[in-house]
């Protein structure tokens, strides 16, 4: 099965891509500057800002400033349901995003955890998503085992009210 991907750019434009499309380009690359090759030309990239998690990149592309976030599938269906991983709709809870199996458990209760420390790993149509946390906080609460099932907008972790 062909992986596809959706690049957003600047949030105005989105280009589709596979992974054909991926394998035809060839890349010559340091850690932080590129050349893509791609159809006979050549095109300098510089990558100012990664968030691999997040999948957000800022590239400075022959002296132009972009703004990029690639989606899969996944990400694609997920927001498609209205739904949003490593999201809480309330800060002092967070609640399964869909319905799968946990396969970890990161936190105990009494973490001071910070914000995007990774709380527990949810596995939903073959694919691991980490949960995040939305903010600095304690754990209150974990209502999750490793190997559970857990349903859409299940209790997971809860965090100690901030006042």
């Amino acid at each position: 099965m062909e992986e596809k991907y959706k690049a957003i750019v600047n949030d105005n434009f989105e280009f589709s891509l596979n992974s054909k499309d991926l394998e035809t380009l060839d890349v010559i690359s340091d850690d932080i500057k590129s050349n893509i090759i791609y159809n006979n030309k050549s095109v300098e990239v510089e990558t100012i800002e990664a968030n691999f998690t997040k999948r957000n990149y800022t590239l400075s592309i022959n002296g132009n400033r972009y703004q990029v976030k690639i989606e899969n599938e996944l990400d694609a269906l997920i927001s498609k349901m209205g739904l949003s991983l490593g999201n809480a709709s309330v800060e002092d809870e967070i609640n399964a995003p869909m319905p799968g199996l946990i396969l970890e458990v990161n936190v105990s209760v009494g973490d001071n955890i910070k914000k995007g420390d990774f709380l527990c790993v949810l596995e939903a149509m073959k694919m691991e998503n980490t949960l995040t946390a939305p903010r600095d906080g304690i754990i209150k609460s974990v209502k999750i085992a490793k190997g559970e099932t857990v349903d859409k907008g299940k209790l997971l972790i809860e965090f100690q009210k901030n006042d």
